[in-house]
């Protein structure tokens, strides 16, 4: 409902910009926490130069990392928040498999601490930002809600974790509300071109990666199978 004050972990972040900007729009107060590990403050500037600075006056900038309880507890008490919506986590695929312990320090510690603080000062409601991850490989696509879920990497097991936690949660504490957003890797840009997917360092997503070979910053897309039953022996994407 309008006039209520959002807070948004990871809103610095892709998505977390671009859901920030439409909750501004919607009328609603927005707090962002972000540690900056794979965005940017400018990220923040260029929000506020697409909503305006009337509306620029609902939304707050908070540097700090979830793990830290300290940084939570700073929040909510001097704010009172109707709701969360969590965006903030690590989601390479790659880089989970490497360093697992580094994405169940994260994901997971960051969470529960989000939902102790949560809890302390009465805000139960969350919109938790899961992955289709959760689902493995499926056997056909497109996936459905029902499918059955078989993470099959650290990142996807730290989101499927997450879900479980959640559901626990709510079950012992029913006035809890919280969603569970399962998506693939989203895609695009602001239409005023002044938000979208710039990571830091190498990408791990398909699309920033060939706007970077595109402007420069990258030397070449390399394009990894060569035994699909293709024309070229390279992997397609089925939208069907």
């Amino acid at each position: 409902m309008a006039g209520q004050t959002i807070l948004v972990t990871g809103g610095a972040g892709f998505i977390g910009t671009h859901t920030v900007v439409q909750l501004l729009k919607e009328g609603f107060k927005v707090s962002i926490i972000d540690n900056l590990d794979n965005s940017v403050t400018e990220a923040v500037d260029r929000v506020k130069e697409v909503v305006g600075p009337q509306l620029s006056k609902n939304l707050e900038f908070n540097l700090g990392d979830l793990r830290n309880k300290d940084d939570l507890e700073k929040l909510f008490s001097r704010t009172k928040f109707d709701a969360v919506i969590h965006f903030a986590g690590l989601k390479a695929v790659g880089e989970s498999v490497a360093n697992p312990r580094r994405y169940f320090d994260n994901n997971l510690v960051g969470t529960i601490n989000l939902y102790e603080v949560m809890a302390k000062y009465n805000c139960k409601k969350m919109v938790f930002s899961s992955s289709a991850t959760v689902y493995g490989q499926p056997e056909k696509i497109p996936c459905v809600e029902d499918f059955n879920l078989m993470a099959m990497n650290p990142y996807g097991r730290t989101k499927l974790f997450l879900e479980e936690i959640a559901r626990d949660i709510q079950k012992a504490e029913p006035e809890w509300s919280i969603i569970l957003l399962r998506y693939f890797n989203p895609v695009g840009a602001h239409e005023s071109g002044k938000l979208g997917e710039d990571p830091r360092g190498i990408p791990n997503n398909l699309m920033p990666y060939i706007q970077q070979v595109a402007v420069g910053r990258l030397p070449e897309l390399n394009v990894y199978g060569h035994d699909y039953p293709t024309k070229d022996g390279s992997a397609v994407c089925s939208s069907t």
